[in-house]
């Protein structure tokens, strides 16, 4: 297990503005074009207390995915209304609040995503994830999944993967865990993101493809465990950076380290584990910064094979369900 008293974020103790509790389900995990399919939001005090909240299935105008996981056919979506029809309502209630999610990444990436689609800006400035929350406290249980920690905390889970039911759990676990943080005088993992609209019109340039943009704004769930080291395996979290000189796109490549639990940045600094380039002596780009701050360049068909073991950055069972290697990571 990582540091469970880590000190960033915002101490417990300190009051804050209120909480939108947030749940999504979905028609698949690429946010670039899976489409949410039913979304609940629940406005909560300081204090972990219910205000308001708001839910609704949507019409996606697509398949809806796997129904096996989420229940959600077809003919249920049919008639309903389009996330256009509701970011209103949903934005109401997350004005103002810091977004919480088990796994806040994925959902604050598919809200983003649908704001996006219907130019509208999400109205989100910062996130919490409970499974990062969660894993501070030192609750002793087996892992940090959903219903392991309804069961601790002795919440109600009638519906698995229902998005009103989940973001109910969800509430009734964020407040003893909040009380908890502010007892033991933790820090909450509130991380701030970027507010701004994605690039609008005609998006040509590769570096403006939407699910980079999103991807570079994406919060991971694992902390960065540093650089790169060749002749090692990649460990979950480590920051990743594409140089223009690759073979597959960056579309493809993008998506790999998301599944991978990895965090993709647009951006070549001292922070970042390595750069995916397959020009080793490159004279400009992100890959000459790379060579010049001494971050390690891997070629993209390198990358590729290194996916197939990843270590994990923080128990990543304690909250995603691992496909074998090489297949993605599913966190619907």
């Amino acid at each position: 297990m990582g540091e469970t008293n880590l000190s960033w974020g915002r101490p417990a103790t300190e009051p804050g503005a209120g909480w939108a509790v947030v749940d999504v389900e979905t028609s698949g995990f690429d946010p670039g074009h899976a489409r949410v399919i039913s979304v609940a939001a629940l406005a909560l005090g300081d204090d972990g207390n219910v205000e308001h909240s708001f839910s609704s299935l949507l019409n996606p105008g697509v398949d809806p995915g796997p129904t096996h996981v989420h229940g959600l056919t077809p003919e249920m979506l049919a008639g309903q209304p389009t996330f256009g029809d509701v970011v209103g309502d949903l934005a109401a209630v997350l004005s103002g609040r810091t977004l919480v999610a088990h796994n806040a990444g994925f959902d604050y990436a598919f809200l983003a995503a649908e704001c996006e689609r219907v130019g509208a800006v999400l109205p989100v400035d910062s996130v919490m994830c409970t499974v990062e929350l969660t894993r501070r406290l030192n609750l002793g249980t087996e892992n940090l999944r959903l219903e392991t920690l309804a069961t601790h905390y002795g919440a109600t889970q009638i519906r698995p993967h229902d998005a009103l039911d989940d973001a109910m759990v969800l509430a009734q676990i964020l407040k003893p865990a909040l009380a908890a943080a502010r007892e033991h005088r933790r820090w909450l993992p509130i991380r701030n993101v970027g507010r701004k609209r994605w690039p609008s019109g005609a998006i040509t340039h590769d570096e403006l493809r939407p699910l980079k943009v999103l991807a570079s704004r994406l919060p991971c769930a694992f902390a960065n465990p540093g650089r790169f080291v060749p002749g090692q395996p990649l460990v979950q979290g480590m920051r990743v950076a594409l140089s223009a000189e690759t073979v597959r796109t960056h579309e493809e490549m993008v998506e790999r380290i998301l599944h991978a639990g990895l965090s993709y940045s647009d951006s070549v600094d001292a922070q970042t584990s390595l750069v995916i380039c397959n020009d080793l002596a490159p004279a400009q780009g992100k890959g000459y910064q790379a060579r010049e701050l001494g971050v390690p360049l891997v070629s993209d068909e390198d990358f590729m094979a290194l996916l197939g073991h990843v270590i994990g950055g923080s128990d990543v069972e304690e909250f995603v369900d691992r496909t074998p290697a090489g297949d993605q990571f599913m966190l619907f």
